[in-house]
């Protein structure tokens, strides 16, 4: 089981990346929906049916989306 340090990392186990082709740098992106968080290793078109059903909210504009503590 992983856990959240105070600078909010997580380690992943080396287990899970093998599984999945993570290797260290590789950059990844998260997405947050129905309360579940899910990681995606980044390249063209790989989260495309992670994230075709979600609907942005329209109560928040860019620039706030990005500031901590929105939620």
């Amino acid at each position: 089981m992983s856990k959240l340090s105070s600078k909010r990392q997580v380690t992943l186990p080396v287990e899970h990346c093998r599984a999945l082709g993570i290797e260290p740098g590789d950059e990844l992106e998260f997405f947050v929906a129905n309360g579940q968080l899910t990681l995606v290793k980044k390249s063209r078109g790989r989260a495309k049916g992670v994230i075709k059903h979600l609907k942005g909210n329209k109560r928040y504009n860019d620039t706030q989306s990005r500031q901590d503590g929105m939620g």
